[in-house]
Formats: structure tokens, sequence, C-alpha cells
């Protein structure tokens, strides 16, 4: 699978000049394979974005304007979306590509919490629990516990 970015190569706005290399630079930097798409310089490739980004996701005067990312035929986002998939740490999933061998996916809250718990039931009831966890696990604990300060201490 090839990411399409649209661009344009004679783009008068700074704005736009700077978000479309935010997204080739950030896309080299995860060595993602993708083609960079002309509309200043083929109107084939300004067509073919146009008539592809969603309805919904056209501005109001119905001209898109780039960057706007395609996965091959599927749409992605435009700079806004991406920026925020990249906040999120989930760029891959906006690209509809598996994250690389040894990542992490983001997991949703949810997920997370199950897999805590998890954990936690795992330590609890399938294995003893060593003098020396036990003890790790107090220490956290305490470290998590509210500091009494010395004037608390003096006011009780």
């Amino acid at each position: 699978m090839v990411i399409k970015v649209f661009l344009a190569s004679s783009s008068g706005s700074t704005a736009i000049k700077k978000k479309q290399q935010d997204v080739l630079g950030f896309l080299e930097a995860l060595k993602v394979d993708y083609a960079p798409l002309d509309i200043a310089c083929n109107e084939d490739n300004r067509m073919w974005m146009r008539e592809n980004v969603p309805v919904e996701k056209k501005p109001t005067n119905g001209i898109p304007l780039p960057p706007q990312i395609f996965n091959e035929e599927s749409y992605c986002g435009d700079y806004e979306t991406f920026f925020d998939a990249k906040e999120d740490n989930a760029v891959f999933a906006f690209l509809g590509l598996p994250p690389p061998p040894g990542s992490k996916a983001p997991m949703k809250q949810e997920e997370a919490q199950e897999e805590v718990e998890d954990e936690e039931a795992k330590g609890e009831d399938d294995q003893p629990v060593s003098e020396e966890e036990e003890e790790l696990r107090q220490l956290e604990e305490e470290e998590e516990a509210p500091e009494v300060t010395e004037q608390e201490e003096e006011d009780e």
C-alpha cells in the first residue's frame, strides 16, 4: 500500500508549505512509503484529489486545500486530522497501516484498564508474591500516599 500525499509545489501560502513539509517529514521519519502528487503542475492529480475527498470533509467553498492524504483510493484526511493522529500517537491507524513490529499500538482507555486489572489479578491469584515484591508494593503505595508536612502534624 502506498500513501498518496497531494501537494501544491507552487503554493503562495507559507502555511500550506509548512503543513506539507510537516506531513512529508513525519512520514519520512517513520519510514512510510508515500508518493507525493503535485496538484499545481498536474491537472489529473488535482481533479482526482478534488473528486475523492468526501463531501463532508470539504471546506465550505468546496475546494480542499493540500495536503490531502490517501491510502491508495481510501481517504485518510487533511493536515488537521493528520496532526491530531500525530498528537495521539495514532498515525499508523490514521493511515490505515499496521504498526511496525515492536511498536506498541495505542490502546483505548478501557483496554489499558483491563490490562492493568489482569496484571493485578495475576499477582494476587495465580502466583504467590515474594517478600521482595510485597516490600516493593508497599513502598510504591507509600509513595502514592499524600505526604503529611511537619506543619500539618503540629496542627493535629
